[in-house]
């Protein structure tokens, strides 16, 4: 059954969600039907991520009509590697739907619905090609529930995953007891521009990786970066005290072990690209907004901080918004405008001391929309990619890609918390970022998991 070829249905939202996917089934043949090209040229048009994925799709498939200069599109295309596309191209053909199917089912009530016509057009399939694996692709979850109930094998589309699941996803913390000193006897420690260092052997030549967090013994044991990985030797160094009573950025101070280690990241010119992870209430946009504010207005490292996200509703969608592209992106910042707010007390000056450092503030924060990233450069900048866990990895590269000399990014997000359609937590933007960026010399990651919001949120995070 293994060695059995097959024949690979795709779905509409397959190929809206991978341009791609076509060529990423192996030795194995795929197979769109024509209502699937119906529902690709009726999403076509466009600015939205979506439409320009259904252009790049049909331009895939007029590239191998051209070059392949078929008539007989009845015996299929060759699936041949696109022209400045570096993937591995399948093996095996891809095949037009030629012939109306029949319906094969009475529970088809109507063969006008998309999802019924790609129904019944793997039912033909079945009966006329019983000498191949029919499976239809699909991420819609009704539409795979639809095909089990006739008989259709029916699967997800896989191809997109970080990860096989959540739980392999880099933490960016390795905690170990007091016996790490006994397990590393060969250790060397030295002082360097007023900071501490350690090296010790690299024996088993994995499970370290450059900005990693470390953390030795209990609560006051020793918290250090890992900064340099070579093939048998790692270099850490000590980190900087966050705690109450010692340093504070922006009068921020770090609640836990992990809240310490994050303004470590946000806070190293070395680090051009951070990704903090972590549940509601454990401090992600408070902590980059300090480390964001005392970088740019105290030690004037970057010109100004720029705050995005993707526009996604938790609930009902309002409608569209009036004003500036600034006045219409203010709703979805409550989170930013919370964590000002905090941030922008000022001990003296009353009133008219609060208006002015709001308006002082105001000129050197900015708050920019995903939908106009495409094309700018950043230099020297900030720059904040919060909700990260709604954004698709084809749009994280595009914003990434975005960053000139001089600039940090910080993606912020909670892949428990995922509002967009068909991505998963092992899908999302976020995920590919911390699992592809682990392995970098300048970018560090860190999985907040503690709450400090209030004892109301922390309890509720937990029982509902």
């Amino acid at each position: 059954m293994g060695s059995k070829k097959r024949l690979y249905i795709i779905d509409t939202n397959v190929l809206m969600h991978d341009p791609t996917s076509i060529f990423r089934f192996e030795e194995h043949d795929v197979f769109l039907p024509m209502m699937v090209l119906e529902e690709l040229d009726a999403a076509k048009k466009g600015l939205s991520e979506v439409a320009r994925n259904v252009r790049q799709v049909s331009r895939f498939i007029g590239e191998m009509m051209q070059h392949q200069q078929t008539t007989r599109l009845d015996r299929g295309l060759e699936l041949r590697e696109p022209d400045g596309l570096e993937l591995q191209a399948g093996t095996g053909r891809l095949f037009f739907q030629t012939a109306m199917p029949e319906m094969h089912s009475s529970l088809l009530r109507d063969g006008s619905f998309a999802d019924n016509e790609i129904l019944s057009t793997a039912l033909s399939l079945q009966k006329s090609d019983a000498g191949r694996e029919i499976i239809l692709v699909s991420k819609d979850i009704n539409l795979r529930i639809k095909a089990a109930i006739l008989g259709v094998q029916a699967q997800d589309y896989y191809n997109d995953r970080a990860l096989d699941d959540l739980s392999l996803l880099y933490k960016g913390l390795l905690v170990h007891d007091e016996r790490f000193w006994d397990d590393y006897p060969e250790l060397e420690s030295w002082n360097e521009n007023g900071r501490a260092y350690y090296r010790i052997q690299n024996e088993n030549h994995n499970g370290w990786y450059p900005n990693q967090c470390v953390a030795i013994g209990q609560a006051s044991g020793v918290e250090a970066l890992v900064k340099e990985v070579s093939h048998h030797r790692v270099k850490l160094r000590l980190v900087d005290d966050f705690y109450a009573g010692h340093k504070s950025v922006w009068g921020i101070h770090a609640r836990n072990r992990e809240q310490n280690f994050a303004l470590n990241l946000l806070m190293d010119p070395d680090i051009d690209f951070v990704t903090l992870m972590g549940t509601a209430g454990t401090g992600k946009t408070l902590l980059t907004l300090a480390a964001g504010l005392a970088q740019t207005m105290d030690e004037s490292r970057y010109k100004e901080i720029i705050v995005t996200r993707a526009t996604i509703s938790i609930g009902e969608d309002i409608g569209h918004l009036p004003g500036t592209e600034e006045e219409k992106m203010t709703p979805w910042m409550g989170a930013l405008t919370d964590n000002l707010e905090v941030l922008t007390q000022p001990q003296e000056g009353g009133e008219w001391g609060r208006a002015a450092t709001n308006d002082l503030l105001a000129s050197r924060v900015k708050i920019r929309a995903l939908n106009f990233m495409r094309g700018r450069t950043f230099l020297n900048r900030f720059v904040i990619i919060d909700e990260a866990q709604n954004i698709t990895p084809k749009q994280m590269k595009a914003l990434l890609t975005r960053a000139g000399p001089g600039t940090k990014m910080v993606c912020l997000g909670n892949v428990e918390q995922i509002d967009t359609p068909y991505l998963t937590e092992t899908t999302s933007g976020l995920t590919f970022a911390v699992d592809r960026f682990k392995q970098w010399d300048h970018a560090g990651h860190i999985t907040l998991q503690r709450g400090e919001r209030s004892r109301l949120a922390d309890f509720a995070s937990d029982v509902l």
